[in-house]
């Protein structure tokens, strides 16, 4: 059998992608050095960091590349770690520059806070959801965990891993191919936040800047209930962010929802639309049962529209489903799970809409200059 090509190995290596940073190992200099000896390759991989916790899933992904070239009889995988100037250059790299890369004119990413005026309407089930049928089409998705007291995105995405942090640059965990970050995965059990409002400002900038979430298509932040510190420091941070109201149909829940909206008109960010949650639920009869009443969704709609002077669209009503409730107990979002069943369905459609919204070009420069 005659040797493998070297070409071919490193051909094959680049494929291999870091599950964290979601980019090539050799384009991150994580490929230290390949060796072919006859039917043997050595490959050296740099690890970010000695903990590294994904470490043997890279071995893994190593080792299932070079499998497949003809004439690999042994593989050889050294796992080292990266000198502090090594680690400093892949940070250069990956953020060549501070700050909120979200809130940049020239950015593509469009990000959509979900908001609504009550708790319990079922606004972080629709957040995870909606992100993880948008990375099902092949988008890169992002979730921040805005909810600082209140945090449930680790548990509806079944995220058990903690952030890997290299120096003060810290790595998201992946689950169903979105990126999501949340106060919960810094705690111990179910042990309760009690931070007042500078400490969550902080908390939400540093999630911003801090966390390297790479290029996003879509970014999904998930607001604690009502229009308190959090929904103003996102305004502040993130002043280009569309907000995305969640209700049920029941009257005083579209009321505080409204005001959830409403606030856009002081904050000057847009409204991309309302999304009706725990709408009438099918009986086995086929009758329709609105535990919740119903209309909820159209009349927050139809309010904002009015009070902002512009179209705000209500883009879907989610029936009350038990499967939803128990894929999020599961962490198996329904989108995933059961994609024929009626919540998801209707969830789909609402995401069909959020990407189909263009990105602004506001502020952003064209890369052309006048003659």
């Amino acid at each position: 059998m005659s040797s493998p090509d070297e070409a071919a190995v490193r051909a094959a290596l680049s494929t291999v992608v870091d599950p964290e940073l979601r980019r090539p190992i050799d384009e991150l200099g994580m490929l230290a050095g390949v060796a072919v000896d006859g039917g043997r390759v050595t490959v050296r991989v740099l690890l970010t960091i000695a903990g590294c916790p994904l470490r043997s899933t890279i071995e893994a992904d190593v080792r299932a590349a070079l499998h497949e070239i003809p004439g690999v009889a042994q593989i050889d995988v050294q796992l080292e770690v990266m000198t502090p100037e090594q680690r400093q250059a892949l940070k250069e790299r990956l953020r060549p520059s501070r700050g909120i890369p979200f809130s940049r004119p020239e950015s593509l990413t469009k990000v959509f806070a979900v908001a609504s005026g009550k708790g319990g309407v079922g606004k972080s089930s629709v957040t995870v959801n909606l992100a993880c049928e948008l990375a099902a089409r092949g988008l890169r998705v992002g979730i921040v965990d805005a909810d600082v007291h209140g945090f449930s995105v680790p548990a509806l995405l079944s995220i058990t891993q903690g952030p890997t942090q290299v120096d003060d640059m810290i790595l998201p965990p992946v689950a169903h191919d979105v990126k999501a970050i949340s106060i919960g995965m810094f705690v111990t059990g179910n042990q309760p936040v009690a931070w007042r409002g500078p400490m969550l400002h902080r908390a939400l900038e540093q999630f911003l800047a801090d966390v390297y979430f790479g290029d996003l298509d879509v970014l999904f932040l998930d607001l604690p209930p009502g229009t308190g510190d959090v929904a103003i420091s996102v305004s502040q941070l993130l002043p280009n962010a569309n907000l995305l109201v969640v209700t049920t149909p029941q009257a005083a829940a579209a009321d505080v929802a409204e005001r959830a909206g409403s606030v856009s008109a002081q904050t000057g960010q847009r409204v991309a639309g309302v999304v009706e949650n725990m709408s009438g639920m099918a009986l086995p009869d086929g009758t329709v049962l609105e535990v919740f009443g119903s209309g909820g969704g159209r009349r927050v709609a139809e309010r904002l529209s009015a009070a902002l002077e512009t179209s705000v669209p209500l883009l879907g009503q989610v029936p009350l489903d038990v499967a939803l409730r128990e894929g999020g107990d599961a962490g198996e979002p329904i989108v995933l799970s059961d994609p024929d069943s009626p919540s998801a369905v209707a969830l789909r459609a609402i995401a069909d809409q959020l990407a189909a919204a263009p990105r602004g070009l506001a502020g952003r420069s064209l890369g052309m200059t006048p003659r």
